[in-house]
């Protein structure tokens, strides 16, 4: 019987997700960084087997909102749990109760949808005791239907975690063809192999003030031509991106440069631009046109 569903990964921002993500899929579809809210967009990474098709959805950290770009994120990511057949509820291993994520839980009391905690980042614990007691207090808020301990960077028993969702998934179709990674164009993953290099290499308000959007990606025969243009809110955070002569745009290219080349399997020639857009993330024009809200009105 061949198996088929969605999963939606949810959780407060920097738990791992993304990592998640890309060690099921085997191969990297999602942008990761040490820096929180890293993911902007929900969007799909998808699971091929011999037996089954798993479409899990990457998700924004949930997070208190400072700006129009957070509430979205925050209320994407949420928004997900009614439309999938389960939900991964991720926390640190390390981590405390959080008050917020008593919250999150909250919200996901009347949810239908199968839920299974998962507690990511073992591997950096040895106090399994203090750890236990937290998650008992997250299970008198949620009758979860199963809890996982895993370690999404090393790997361990991300295996038996994907066994255990398959048991949840019903019969159903192929929803796409074999060799799909992602949900998204290439388009989209380049944009995001660039931002990510941008969060590795700036510090500060930097890494969340920008976007990256694709001006022109043609392909020739040899090679893809591929011009990017960065957006930032201000002129001296434009003045740190292109750097001293230049210096730190082209490490942000030539990085960006080997995650693409790996994704398309083809040689890049890559050019990239900054521009200035004054807080584009709390102006709805900016946060229609950069894809991160969809136009009600069209």
């Amino acid at each position: 019987m061949f198996k088929s569903g969605f999963v939606s990964i949810i959780g407060e921002p920097n738990v791992g997700k993304s990592t998640l993500l890309n060690r099921i899929i085997k191969q990297k579809v999602a942008i990761v960084s040490n820096k929180p809210q890293t993911t902007r967009n929900v969007f799909s990474g998808i699971y091929n087997d011999g037996n089954s098709q798993i479409i899990f959805l990457d998700t924004p950290g949930i997070h208190k909102a400072k700006t129009k770009l957070g509430e979205y994120m925050s209320s994407a990511a949420i928004s997900t749990v009614k439309s999938v057949d389960l939900v991964l509820f991720l926390i640190n291993a390390y981590d405390k109760v959080l008050d917020y994520n008593i919250e999150i839980l909250k919200t996901l009391k009347n949810v239908k949808t199968p839920i299974f905690l998962v507690i990511n980042k073992m591997d950096t614990i040895e106090d399994v005791d203090r750890l236990e007691t937290y998650i008992n207090e997250y299970k008198k808020i949620l009758d979860f239907k199963g809890i996982f301990g895993i370690s999404a960077l090393k790997g361990d028993n991300v295996i038996l975690l994907v066994e255990d969702i398959k048991k949840e998934l019903v019969a159903g179709p192929k929803f796409y063809p074999e060799g799909e990674i992602s949900d998204r164009p290439e388009t989209f993953l380049i944009q995001e192999f660039i931002r990510e290099k941008i969060l590795e290499l700036t510090h500060e308000e930097i890494p969340h003030s920008v976007m990256v959007y694709l001006e022109q990606f043609k392909e020739k025969k040899n090679i893809i031509n591929i011009m990017a243009t960065i957006v930032c809110e201000r002129k001296s955070q434009k003045g740190i991106l292109i750097g001293k002569q230049g210096h730190m745009l082209k490490m942000v290219g030539s990085k960006s440069r080997v995650d693409i080349e790996a994704l398309l399997k083809k040689k890049v020639y890559l050019e990239i631009f900054v521009k200035v857009e004054a807080d584009w993330r709390n102006r709805e024009y900016y946060l229609k046109n950069y894809g991160y809200k969809p136009d009600q009105n069209g």
